[in-house]
């Protein structure tokens, strides 16, 4: 299986850079991992809504350029279904059962992910309905596919 993270915006933070190269580590046991970093547009103080949706939309272009054809799409946002651990890792191994074996993870920039994104998505991910960092959600989505492939092979450390 193939697993793609598309994301805007680059890690700056040498704790946030560590933990991705960990779970990255941690993946290369059970998937080809590849995380592709987007520019992101940089957003005035005291955007308007009209100025928010031409950034996510110029973001959303950057974004659709690496979505390949034959990927199933998961993006990530706030208004996705929620799934506990054990769903997310049921509904990768269904993925990989239907022989869906390129995944493309897509994290949007800090306004989230444009239009012409979410119309594409084959599913739309929630981790919560709390806002996060989009630098810190890049660590945790890693984190819970990690979790998810240990679960599949019913190996030790989901709980």
């Amino acid at each position: 299986m193939k697993i793609d993270i598309i994301c805007v915006g680059h890690l700056k933070e040498k704790y946030l850079k560590e933990a991705v190269l960990e779970y990255s580590k941690r993946l290369s046991r059970y998937v080809k991992l590849n995380i592709i970093e987007l520019d992101d547009e940089k957003t005035p103080d005291e955007a308007s809504l009209k100025e928010e949706e031409i950034i996510k939309a110029k973001e959303a272009q950057r974004i659709m350029k690496h979505i390949n054809n034959d990927a199933y799409v998961i993006s990530l946002e706030i208004d996705g279904v929620q799934l506990d651990s054990v769903a997310l890792s049921k509904h990768l191994n269904n993925l990989g059962v239907l022989g869906k074996s390129n995944i493309q993870f897509v994290i949007g920039g800090s306004l989230g992910i444009g239009e012409e994104v979410i119309k594409r998505a084959d599913y739309h991910l929630s981790f919560s309905k709390m806002t996060f960092p989009h630098q810190l959600m890049r660590v945790f989505l890693l984190e819970q596919i990690y979790r998810s492939f240990r679960i599949m092979k019913n190996e030790p450390y989901h709980k």
